[in-house]
């Protein structure tokens, strides 16, 4: 950056260059120093003119020169620190000077405090500032400051208040507004954290760093017209904005704003291929998108936000462990369908082969499934205020032999932290259907329906088949006993109800399409959907008007406590699943208990999960294979008891006697796995495709 009347001073104050220097030398002139002599006034404006027209190197030859002759000026000293580090230099010794020979001016220390915070010397950092606040305790930069650190060292709430006072002292203080705006959202206060921003936008109208984090708060906050609109407006700054296109049409399937939504998946697609940088992988997942169009995004978001970390000898180390230690990293310890997928799988390993370590990348949310889970570790680590490079090291110390990401490329993710190679063996497995992208992931947990053997070309990692379905589950998952009736959750009392309870932004119009063509060939059926916000509820029953469906024939479920929301599921009579991000952790609740599912096998991991658990389940004949033979067998079912009701009766015997709920048996599987992955390791093998053998 060049100093200039317009541009932020580069000593961290958040003020205007030209001022901020000429308050800071009249401030320091009345200041005592360590020692009397002081440098003329005439030469320290000569320093102060040299700094604002940004002739730094000239500037550092006047100071050198002034130092021979006033070596304890404070006040030389810290402009030739602040210049140095604006040069890229070290101007560490620099600010320290100008912090010994002027002890008692805040603006020394908290220049020191910023150059250590750069530095990563961050308790260092603290003590600077704090000692700035005592000199000073109404400068508005200090507590800034203050408050900047104490977010790096994850103390959020601390740094909350510091970022509250620089803003009581100083209402229009942008910079501090803009990173309350970021504690908050990082403290999932996202609708406090949009009204930061909108005051950041107040002053800087056209910011796109604010628009995107804004927009980014919206969508958390599920308002996601409002995040939609954000993201326009930043498109309409800055066209090229990273990963910005994927954002905006997230955010309008989360509403279901499906205007232009074809032409806009064409050239979101069109930009992948072409090597830009326009989405995050995990949206392509929901869209219309190729193996190959997945695995190229993914590529391209890990090479810019995530890439590989230079070599690092200690995680070649071969470790010697009586047991193998096994690290499950993630930010869904919670209640979340991650963590109620693989609890029962931590409960259950065995502990005589395998130490267990929780790497949690969430807060606390009280929960009984949270605790349960804490329960099951032998060693439970909350790592949600520690940095990315801590949290890899922590693991290095702990000598984790196999680590696990739980998350791949889904919200809360610390792809960093596997970039830095904290293990010797890296797995993607259960969180994220799709590759990582990443060459520092050497495996990826399937089965052969997800990953048929011809489409391993599409992922980075190496390839595990898992025998029966990929899918961890948990066979205590508690169902409530409570009588649940059709008025009680809003649903007629007659009709054939058609179902989904997947994520509002999985549905896209193909498959709305034959939704609605359903109700109209099926007198009376209802679709009961799962509710999201009111901006998705109006938008869809405008498209089902639009196609000629009375709106009241949709009905949302409305969100309950998961045992009351597994029972409701048997109020309806067919799962209709949707295309190209199918049901999950929804479908193997659906099959939990009793409700049939149709699913169209697609060409990605991600549009082949539903088919997995019916194969594994032993219902096949619920697979099929084209958009028109869903829409076939979805009516067929519809309009023949008969059928349908021995698909009920089969699926009814097949969840007692088949694999997908037996946990201990899925278990089994994948410490198979962990063991095969960790020999070959021992062995001074390469990752390889593997094959676990049916243990049941």
């Amino acid at each position: 950056m060049k100093p200039g009347s317009n541009d932020p001073c580069p000593c961290g104050s958040g003020e205007i260059f030209e001022r901020c220097c000429q308050e800071w030398y009249e401030s320091a002139k009345s200041k005592p120093s360590a020692k009397k002599a002081a440098p003329p006034a005439a030469e320290c404006h000569q320093l102060i003119t040299l700094f604002n027209a940004g002739q730094l190197m000239e500037l550092g030859n006047l100071a050198h020169l002034m130092l021979e002759r006033y070596p304890d000026s404070g006040l030389v000293w810290n402009l030739l620190g602040v210049s140095l580090r604006m040069q890229g230099k070290d101007g560490l010794p620099a600010l320290k000077n100008a912090a010994k020979f002027s002890p008692l001016d805040a603006d020394a220390h908290g220049n020191l405090g910023n150059a250590l915070y750069d530095l990563g010397r961050l308790e260092e950092a603290e003590a600077c500032h704090r000692r700035g606040l005592q000199l000073n305790r109404q400068s508005a930069n200090a507590h800034n400051n203050l408050g900047i650190t104490l977010k790096g060292l994850g103390r959020l709430g601390e740094a909350e208040a510091c970022f509250r006072q620089a803003i009581q002292i100083k209402p229009d203080f942008t910079e501090a507004h803009n990173n309350l705006g970021i504690v908050l959202a990082e403290a999932k206060r996202y609708k406090e954290a949009a009204t930061c921003f909108k005051k950041v936008l107040m002053s800087m109208p056209d910011h796109a760093d604010t628009y995107q984090n804004l927009a980014g708060a919206l969508f958390e906050a599920s308002l996601h017209e409002e995040a939609a609109a954000c993201f326009k407006k930043l498109l309409s700054i800055k066209p090229d904005y990273i990963f910005a296109v994927g954002s905006y049409l997230d955010s309008k399937m989360h509403c279901c704003d499906w205007e232009g939504i074809e032409n806009d998946f064409h050239e979101l697609l069109a930009g992948v291929e072409a090597g830009k940088e326009v989405s995050s992988p995990f949206f392509l997942l929901a869209i219309p998108s190729t193996p190959a169009q997945q695995k190229r995004c993914a590529e391209i978001y890990v090479r810019k936000l995530y890439p590989e970390a230079a070599p690092d000898t200690k995680t070649s180390h071969r470790h010697s462990h009586n047991k193998i230690r096994l690290a499950y990293v993630s930010a869904d310890f919670r209640e979340h369908p991650v963590g109620e997928l693989i609890a029962g799988v931590f409960e259950q390993h065995d502990k005589s082969r395998f130490e267990t370590i929780a790497i949690s990348l969430c807060l606390d949310d009280q929960s009984q499934l949270r605790k349960r889970i804490v329960k099951a570790f032998d060693k439970f680590v909350d790592a949600s205020q520690m940095k990315t490079a801590q949290i890899a090291e922590l693991m290095r110390d702990l000598e984790i032999d196999i680590a696990v990401d739980l998350n791949g490329h889904t919200s809360g993710s610390r792809t960093g932290i596997f970039a830095l190679r904290p293990a010797p063996v890296q797995v993607n497995y259960l969180g994220y259907t799709g590759t990582m992208g990443a060459g520092y992931m050497d495996y990826i947990m399937a089965d052969r329906l997800v990953i048929p053997e011809s489409s391993r070309v599409f992922y980075n990692e190496k390839v595990v088949y898992l025998p029966n379905s990929f899918q961890a589950n948990d066979s205590n998952k508690h169902i409530s006993k409570h009588k649940i009736t059709r008025s009680k959750v809003g649903l007629p009392e007659t009709g054939f109800v058609f179902c989904c309870f997947n994520s509002c932004h999985k549905i896209t119009p193909t498959v709305f399409d034959i939704w609605m063509q359903l109700l109209k060939q099926v007198e009376g059926s209802i679709l009961w959907l799962l509710e999201s916000n009111a901006q998705t509820e109006r938008n869809l029953r405008n498209e089902a008007s639009s196609r000629g469906i009375s709106p009241e024939r949709i009905v949302f479920a409305k969100r309950m406590a998961l045992p009351d929301h597994l029972a409701r599921h048997r109020l309806a009579d067919l799962f209709l699943d949707t295309f190209f991000y199918n049901a999950a952790t929804t479908a193997s609740d659906a099959l939990r208990v009793g409700l049939p599912l149709l699913t169209c096998l697609g060409d990605t991991f991600a549009g082949r999960v539903a088919a997995s658990l019916l194969n594994s389940i032993g219902l096949s004949e619920l697979i099929t294979r084209s958009h028109g033979e869903y829409k076939t067998l979805a009516l067929e079912l519809a309009t023949n008891p008969g059928k349908l009701a021995l698909i009920r009766q089969k699926l009814e015997k097949n969840r007692i006697t088949h694999s997908l709920f037996n946990t201990a048996l899925i278990t089994g599987h994948i410490e198979d796995a962990y063991t095969q992955m960790w020999q070959r390791h021992q062995d001074a093998l390469l990752p390889d495709h593997l094959y676990v053998n049916d243990i049941g």
